[in-house]
């Protein structure tokens, strides 16, 4: 399989000095197939017949996850950030690398795979979870392209982040 990592770029003090930006721009422009193929892989085929859909995470969730529904058959639900969707909604506010936000999501049913694209600290994927949770979904499992390992072996409620690439 394609090495993944290879095609990340690496970019010094963005958004603000003292961070290294991981771009997964010239992955998805250049190895999209082999990144869906690797976020699927992710998941056994057994884990895969208990999911029903999938949810992605604003703005890049979005474009992995719903790739990957598309390729498995599944469905996809979104979650935004505040005053995105339309009312009703339920929501999580949670802490950013960067400062803080509130996610939303549209109530719901059914067993998910939560997929972002990166995670860092973590707070992003937890309050994911957490909305999901409040929306009526049931989290099966937890995805990421990139696991920065900020946070060594990352878990919410006991279910550890899968990721296709690890630094």
């Amino acid at each position: 399989m394609f090495e993944l990592k290879q095609a990340i770029a690496d970019i010094a003090d963005f958004p603000q000095p003292g961070i290294l930006f991981r771009d997964i721009s010239p992955l998805l422009r250049d190895h999209f197939d082999a990144t869906i193929r690797a976020m699927d892989a992710l998941l056994s085929a057994e884990e895969w017949r208990g999911i029903d859909a999938l949810a992605g995470i604003e703005s890049r969730g979005f474009i992995l996850g719903s790739a990957l529904a598309m390729h498995r058959g599944k469905g996809f639900v979104l979650v935004r950030k505040k005053g995105k969707l339309p009312p009703p909604v339920v929501d999580v506010a949670y802490d950013l690398e960067y400062g803080s936000g509130v996610l939303e999501m549209q109530r719901g049913q059914g067993r998910i795979l939560l997929i972002d694209d990166v995670l860092a600290t973590g707070g992003t994927m937890s309050a994911a979870a957490e909305v999901c949770e409040r929306a009526g979904y049931h989290v099966q499992a937890l995805a990421a392209l990139i696991d920065l390992n900020l946070v060594k072996n990352y878990a919410w409620r006991n279910l550890r982040l899968r990721a296709a690439v690890n630094y």
